[in-house]
């Protein structure tokens, strides 16, 4: 008897390890199930043109010596003009956010929409209305003139781009930055002042440091975006990587697919820094409370005067600079709107289209992430972000190239599914942060009573979560969409012959010198892009704010 019990309290803790063995064994069976093959699948798909360009890069080797002569210059400017453009973005989009939401700033709620509104302008169609606007009979040279000022020969070079940049990107920051600071408590902002801190100091000790993942974010945005910059920075003669990938990518392909390497690396490695250095912060519950806005006294008359020059360098001069060229192009018969409504037509229809295929793809992702999180899902999830870590014009190259040298796919080049497909692998991550939003705002409970009531899943999904989830599929959908819009360099190489969106009609007609036509062109980009934010951006941050 006492050798049975001794077997039995041995094989205990074996039991144990069996059990944890077995656990083990069917969490690794676990990682083979239909919906994670299919995450895993969707993530090779977003990670797919990253992996193509290293790949091609190394088999097309190249001269070395003639990349170490071509490379290190644009990407010097590259690396400096997107560290310039985040850290000023960053500046003047957390300075205005606190001054809109934590001071007693006259009019308010003007500041609090106006100052998104730089955001629906391309950074192209800006830097094409500030060339416009310098030239002779421009309204910029002719305001200058007339108050006594020579006009600048040239708009060009590093600190062009930089002001351009920095005046059309700051409300990647502005809008996070403003958000974190509504739905932040203010009772550690209280303390403070009541331990007689002042509100300079009262920000920059205790609100500062909790806004740091919202101004991280952003600034990463802005940074990514100004390195994929392609259109801006060529009008302006800033000579950088994309410009080399662009220009070599017929005639000298080691060279533009080692250039690709070359920013895709420094995109991964910005993201990586950003994601260890931004923090960890615990959600804070939105205050109930009224913040006390600080007084700024006669400070009053600066903060108003710094919000109405941003606007006026990202939003009334390019504006106004459009305006009078198409006017005159319009007056004088050389422009006609009715000329781009086949242009802008294509330009909806292929944002729409990508917004929607951008929230179906990524939609199985959203679900295992949020109701099965997993390994696998995670790795998918971070595929996507990848996707838009790669600039659109080195996806557009990954593409290009891919199809023109695989037969079953030849025929896929330059025509509509291509570039839709470029589209969905860029902005898939602006859809997936919403959709998995989306997905959380179903209860659980909500979740399991349908089951009972209705088993076949497809008709239960459509019948009961679709409803629920569809304000934040909408403004996933809504973000790829704007951003479809905008998007130049990969509708530049994979447009298919005589299909023409407004931001190829913006640029082909700059290129020919016709400014009157660019300005009409930019116009209808600029309505169609406003409407769009102000329905699936301020709108939707309104209702949030009341």
């Amino acid at each position: 008897m006492v050798d049975f019990h001794l077997d039995v309290a041995e094989a205990a803790p074996n039991d144990e390890r069996s059990k944890r063995r077995v656990t083990s064994g069917a969490r690794r069976s676990s990682w083979v199930t239909p919906s994670r093959l299919l995450g895993l699948l969707i993530g090779a798909g977003f990670a797919g043109p990253a992996g193509f360009v290293v790949w091609r890069t190394v088999r097309l080797g190249g001269d070395l010596a003639n990349v170490a002569k071509e490379v290190p210059g644009p990407l010097w400017r590259t690396v400096q003009l997107s560290v310039l453009v985040s850290v000023s973005a960053a500046i003047v989009g957390t300075a205005l956010a606190w001054l809109v939401t934590r001071t007693d700033l006259r009019g308010q709620r003007f500041w609090r929409i106006a100052l998104v509104l730089p955001l629906v302008l391309p950074s192209f169609v800006g830097a094409a209305a500030f060339i416009a606007g310098l030239a002779p009979n421009g309204i910029i040279h002719d305001a200058l003139s007339a108050i006594g000022i020579t006009p600048p020969r040239r708009f060009r070079g590093l600190g062009a781009a930089w002001l351009v940049l920095t005046a059309f990107t700051y409300p990647y920051v502005y809008l996070p930055v403003a958000a974190r600071l509504i739905a932040l408590r203010s009772s550690l902002e209280e303390s403070a002042r009541l331990l007689g801190l002042s509100s300079t100091a009262t920000f920059f000790h205790v609100t500062l440091p909790q806004l740091r993942p919202a101004v991280f974010g952003g600034s990463l945005l802005v940074f990514l975006y100004t390195l994929s910059e392609f259109g801006a920075v060529q009008l302006l003669g800033f000579d950088t990587l994309t410009r080399v990938i662009f220009a070599t990518r017929q005639t000298n392909r080691a060279l533009s697919f080692a250039s690709a390497t070359v920013v895709l690396i420094l995109a991964l490695a910005v993201v990586a820094l950003e994601r260890t250095q931004r923090g960890s912060s615990r959600p804070d519950d939105r205050s109930t409370a009224a913040v006390r806005r600080s007084r700024l006294g006669w400070r009053q008359t600066p903060a108003l005067a710094v919000c109405s020059l941003v606007l006026l360098v990202g939003l009334v001069i390019p504006i106004a600079s459009l305006a009078t060229w198409a006017q005159r192009g319009i007056a004088g018969g050389r422009v006609s709107i009715n000329d781009l409504m086949q242009p802008a037509i294509s330009t909806a229809t292929v944002a729409v289209i990508a917004a929607v295929l951008a929230v179906a793809v990524v939609m199985p992702i959203a679900i295992a992430t949020t109701r099965r999180p997993h390994r696998s899902s995670d790795i998918a999830a971070v595929s996507v972000i990848v996707g838009f870590a790669i600039p659109g014009l080195v996806i557009a190259l990954a593409l290009a190239v891919f199809t023109l040298n695989t037969p079953v796919l030849k025929g896929l080049y330059q025509t509509s599914a291509l570039l839709i497909i470029a589209y969905v692998i860029h902005f898939g991550s602006q859809a997936l942060a919403s959709t998995e939003s989306a997905v959380r705002a179903i209860p659980h409970a909500l979740r399991e009573s349908s089951r009972l009531l209705e088993s076949n899943p497809i008709r239960r999904f459509f019948q009961v979560d679709f409803a629920l989830m569809r304000p934040g599929l909408v403004a996933g959908g809504g973000l790829v969409m704007l951003s479809t819009l905008k998007e130049l360099p990969a509708t530049l190489l994979l447009s298919p012959i005589g299909f023409s969106t407004l931001t190829t009609e913006i640029w082909s007609s700059y290129e020919e010198g016709f400014y009157a036509e660019t300005g009409a062109a930019s116009l209808v980009l600029v309505a169609v892009s406003a409407t769009l934010t102000w329905f699936l951006v301020l709108r939707r941050s309104e209702v949030v704010r009341g």
